[in-house]
């Protein structure tokens, strides 16, 4: 329920920038079908340049509410394909606690299962992408990730091929979902390689490895997105490195087992490491010929958080790419973050291989969740799993209730690989092992003894006191933070509908085949509720082409005219916050606009729009080139007539608090067609030569309609 209260609040409506895209290709999957889709090619964004959409989208998310809507209509339930959309990724959330379930069962029991699935549920930091309208990637994603370490720790359990075969279907649908399959990409060979290495391979582990290599390798390819980057590209080095190194290990410990027990362990090991580092070397030695591409920068942005800010300021722009703070945590999480310490400890005192994997996968997403704010949807799940295991050994403890499933925390005899060794290795590791489990024995009856029934009560008390304040956040978090959609704004004069009246009226107003210029960000809502050519959009893989809108919005008027001409621009749209207080608008992000179109075209320089202390202003002290420049002026355009609040001075941007610098703007070259209520957003038409100077100013709240041209 608590997913649904933007539907209940607002209406039923696609949020955020990305799933405009999503709900735009999954209407012409339905429309058009399977095939059209894979070779569709839109030449409506990106102009002049066009987009092979079907080689570059991950198609799973279509393709399940395709199904989805197909199978509805086979009921007689005949539902728009735009409410399929607002409404699967709840269900699949669904799908997640389930799955959260199982996970959380593997590991430990029913009871941690429940609690996973109680926290998963209801946790902010998996909402925040899985509520009613936020059609993207990863809230199907996030299922297939949780379901694919369910099978794949199942399949290390039993040693079955099917399961193991089941673990590459499912990671053959996250692939086919989220480019950030490269996560389960890496941790499951790095779960493997952290097992033979402390002595734990097994024929289990040896099949389920070598049939999920196989299956999830042939699998992943027939994503055209992927394709033959699964053997072309540096973020698959570990599967094909472990693999290797997996199938070495088994043949040495095979040949060297028919060897006498006196040079058996010397010959294994000198054999695992020569062949180890020449495989190594193999594969770097093609990432540097070239057949293998080098590492993205996003890979060693995810390593050196100052990165993408050196190097690729498109990557930096973006606010989900930044470092997360510490409120970023107990916002989205709360007291999971607490807990997940203590599910850590307890993993680690009964460790095995689910555990091992577990802990892995929490203390990596971890570390990869404070680079990035946007990988806490990979940590949430970890939390939740984790933290479960936490809460329920210690209601355990408190409750005193004896657990028959903590008695795994040494190694068997079939999970010792005693082909590698020999006589005497295997007695030393008899004699050690007896030592453990006397200890442990010792240690377990002091674990048991009941505690004092005060403490008891106040574990048990103070456990379920933090369990009901989670829920009370969580619950809070949900309808305050993120059950707003992005194009509706909410105030206290109302709902602020900007957006939504500003795009349908280029939709009304404007020719068919109209071009329209305006920062990436707002480039698949135009598409989507438009239906008006772009220039650049929301998928950013031309660097260059986003650097010539850069360039545009930083030159002078005269300059950025001879850029709109040359990429036959009809209309310029900005987003402008100085009115309504709207921080999220083209001002603010005008900066990354210059850092992006210098890194192209080195006339412009970050420092010119500076003042001379050095600081971001767009007040008196504002610089030349910043006054000068395009974004400014069709920003601030008439607004030095407007007074915002009866206590304010003209022209004051309620945003940057304080009054602007440049009041008297002209135009020459580009004439105001529409601004809608809250000059939220800004619409201009690019003048023909032969109209200079024949333009009218536009009254305040009225619109011009614009002539088709």
């Amino acid at each position: 329920i608590c997913r649904f209260y933007s539907v209940i609040r607002f209406e039923s409506v696609i949020h955020e920038f990305d799933p405009w895209f999503n709900y735009r290709a999954t209407r012409y999957l339905v429309a058009e079908g399977l095939y059209d889709f894979l070779n569709w090619f839109d030449e409506t964004a990106w102009y002049p340049l066009g987009r092979i959409v079907g080689g570059t989208v991950y198609p799973g998310l279509m393709l399940t509410a395709g199904v989805a809507w197909r199978l509805l209509h086979l009921l007689n339930l005949p539902i728009h394909i735009r409410e399929v959309c607002v409404f699967i990724i709840p269900w699949m959330a669904s799908n997640t606690t389930l799955a959260a379930y199982f996970l959380a069962k593997e590991i430990k029991d029913s009871s941690a299962g429940l609690l996973a699935a109680a926290f998963i549920g209801i946790v902010p930091g998996y909402i925040s992408r899985s509520v009613a309208g936020s059609y993207d990637y990863e809230g199907v994603a996030i299922c297939a990730m949780i379901v694919t370490y369910t099978l794949w720790l199942r399949a290390v359990r039993l040693g079955s091929i099917a399961y193991a075969s089941l673990v590459a279907l499912s990671y053959f649908y996250m692939v086919a979902s989220w480019g950030g399959y490269v996560f389960v990409t890496n941790i499951i060979p790095l779960h493997v390689a952290l097992l033979v290495l402390l002595g734990r391979h097994t024929a289990r582990l040896h099949i389920a490895y070598t049939t999920f290599y196989i299956l999830g390798t042939l699998l992943s390819m027939q994503v055209f997105f992927v394709n033959f980057r699964v053997v072309e590209t540096s973020d698959h080095l570990a599967t094909h490195g472990v693999f290797a190194l997996l199938q070495l290990y088994a043949a040495v410990a095979y040949v060297t087992s028919r060897l006498s027990p006196r040079h058996r362990r010397a010959l294994f090991w000198a054999t695992v490491v020569l062949f180890g580092a020449l495989i190594a070397a193999a594969l770097l030695g093609a990432v540097y010929l070239g057949y293998i591409a080098p590492f993205s920068g996003r890979f060693y942005a995810m390593f050196d958080p100052t990165y993408a800010s050196k190097y690729i300021p498109i990557i930096a722009s973006v606010s989900e790419h930044q470092p997360t703070v510490w409120t970023s945590y107990f916002f989205d999480t709360h007291v999971l973050i607490l807990w997940f310490p203590v599910g850590i400890y307890h993993l680690y005192a009964r460790l095995n291989d689910a555990r091992l994997f577990l802990i892995l996968y929490g203390l990596l997403s971890c570390y990869f969740s404070g680079v990035m704010v946007r990988l806490m949807l990979v940590l949430t799940p970890a939390l939740c799993v984790v933290g479960a295991v936490g809460v329920s050994y210690t209601l355990d403890r408190a409750l005193v209730r004896n657990n028959d499933n903590d008695n795994d925390n040494t190694v068997d005899d079939d999970d010792v690989d005693t082909t590698s060794v020999d006589a005497a290795d295997v007695a030393a590791w008899a004699a050690f092992d007896a030592r453990v489990r006397r200890r442990r024995t010792a240690r377990e009856s002091r674990r048991r003894a009941s505690p004092p029934w005060d403490v008891r009560a106040t574990m048990v008390g103070s456990t379920v006191a933090l369990l009901l304040f989670y829920t009370v956040h969580c619950t809070w978090v949900t309808q305050a933070a993120y059950s707003s959609p992005s194009i509706v704004i909410q105030s206290g004069a109302g709902v602020i509908d900007d957006f939504r009246e500003s795009y349908y009226w280029l939709r009304k107003n404007t020719a068919e085949t109209s071009r329209v210029m305006s920062w990436w960000d707002y480039g698949y809502q135009l598409a989507g509720m438009a239906n008006r050519t772009t220039l650049v959009d929301n998928n950013t893989w031309n660097n260059t082409h986003i650097a010539q809108v850069g360039l545009a919005m930083a030159s002078d008027e005269v300059t950025a005219y001879h850029t709109l001409r040359r990429l036959d621009v009809d209309y310029v749209l900005v987003v402008f916050g100085g009115v309504l207080g709207y921080s999220s608008d083209d001002i603010n992000k005008f900066l990354w606009m210059v850092r992006i179109g210098g890194g192209v075209y080195p006339q412009i320089k970050e420092r010119d729009y500076y003042t001379a202390q050095g600081a971001y202003s767009v007040g008196a002290d504002a610089s030349p080139a910043m006054r000068k420049s395009l974004m400014y002026k069709l920003c601030y355009y008439r607004f030095g007539d407007l007074q915002t609040h009866p206590s304010l001075p003209a022209g004051y941007d309620r945003v940057r608090q304080t009054e602007i610098g440049e009041k008297s703007i002209k135009l020459t070259h580009l004439e105001e067609v529409y601004t809608s209520e809250h000059w939220l957003v800004r619409i201009y038409r690019v003048l023909p030569p032969s109209s200079f100077g024949k333009r009218k100013a536009l009254p305040s709240g009225k619109q011009l309609k614009a002539s088709k041209s």
